[in-house]
């Protein structure tokens, strides 16, 4: 087996899924929120 040496794995992969996690998870809340403030407004 060869021998592991901290820190040099490469990341892009995972740095890039997470990048996108956190684009979805804004624009989500982003949606719902103005979904929330658009059925406050309406008196739904």
């Amino acid at each position: 087996m060869s021998d592991h040496k901290h820190g040099e794995m490469n990341i892009e992969a995972q740095e890039h899924a997470f990048a996108g996690f956190i684009k979805f998870s804004k624009w989500g809340i982003i949606i719902s929120l103005g979904v929330l403030i658009f059925m406050a407004l309406v008196n739904a």
